[in-house]
């Protein structure tokens, strides 16, 4: 590889990248990989100095595949425009500190490349985007009163799911059923005594079977992953316990990826996740989609058939 110059990832801690679960760890193993020098930050070591953005960026390096990440050097206060490319891989959840850093890269994707676009992350809400494929999606509700809760519950037949807006990782997830004596318990608690929304959402028979992460680089599926829930488990999630099973690409799911894909790309999202559940899209996660590292172990991927060789090989094409 011939590939030089220094890329930003914007990060949680160090310490909490896993070697061997998380895309990010294989994103920054594979920019070394091609001869760039890596870079780190969190959140808070972002800062703007007039118009300009700069960073506390830490030098890092993965000294041999599967190996933590590690530090290389002391920090240095160094503007974003000094970097090849930002990539913000900031896991969730979409909170105040990450709206503001998103304004920070938006001053710094005026002068270099910033992945995912900051005003994308903003303006895509990953548990609401997918209401712009209506046929893609099972009926869903946006609400906030107990009155309408009761109301969705019995339009979609007497059982649904509830969603929190600002949801991650499965976190929160209910099952709603009419009969069930604690439903006016579980329509509080989704609704914080009606003091936000919740979602509410046709419960998939499918999701026995769990759902289908499909990985997009600039709009293009790359590889996907089953997430098989754990038994009596309504989440499939990994963090919530779901395994992973190898997969392949449906005639719907490409017929999904087909229409998704130019609206992310228009709204310059390159690296996306979709969740896809029986023949429904139920999300589309931009702010650090995982499953790099099960795709690569359930298909014996190697070198440049790698989710993040793919990704890289994208991106390089990108930066021109």
């Amino acid at each position: 590889m011939t590939t030089h110059g220094d890329v930003l990832f914007v990060l949680d801690p160090l310490s909490t990248i896993d070697a061997h679960r998380d895309s990010s760890y294989l994103m920054i193993a594979e920019a070394q990989r091609r001869g760039f020098q890596v870079w780190s930050v969190e959140l808070g070591g972002l800062l703007l100095r007039g118009a300009d953005a700069f960073a506390y960026a830490t030098p890092i390096s993965v000294p041999r595949l599967g190996q933590p990440v590690v530090v290389r050097g002391p920090s240095e206060v160094r503007e974003l425009a000094s970097f090849r490319v930002v990539l913000m891989r900031k896991d969730p959840p979409v909170d105040a500190h990450f709206i503001v850093a998103t304004w920070a890269l938006d001053r710094a994707a005026q002068r270099t490349l910033v992945v995912n676009t900051p005003q994308g992350l903003r303006d895509l809400s990953e548990k609401l985007a997918i209401l712009e494929f209506p046929q893609f999606i099972p009926r869903s509700f946006l609400l906030r009163t107990v009155g309408d809760l009761r109301d969705a519950l019995h339009e979609l037949g007497g059982q649904m799911i509830l969603k929190p807006v600002y949801g991650y990782g499965g976190r929160e997830v209910l099952i709603a059923r009419e009969g069930d004596p604690n439903l006016s318990t579980l329509f509080e608690l989704a609704t914080r005594d009606g003091t936000t929304w919740t979602i509410a959402q046709a419960f998939v028979p499918a999701a026995k079977d769990g759902d289908k992460r499909i990985l997009l680089v600039d709009g293009e599926p790359i590889g996907a992953v089953m997430r098989v829930p754990a038994s009596g488990e309504l989440r499939n999630n990994f963090h919530a316990g779901g395994s992973p099973a190898a997969t392949v690409l449906s005639a719907r799911d490409l017929q999904i990826c087909a229409a998704v894909g130019p609206f992310l790309r228009s709204r310059g999202q390159f690296f996306v996740g979709l969740d896809v559940l029986g023949e429904y899209l139920t999300e589309i996660n931009v702010t650090s989609p995982t499953g790099m590292q099960e795709i690569n172990r359930l298909e014996n991927l190697t070198d440049d058939a790698t989710m993040q060789a793919k990704f890289w090989a994208a991106l390089v094409t990108k930066l021109g």
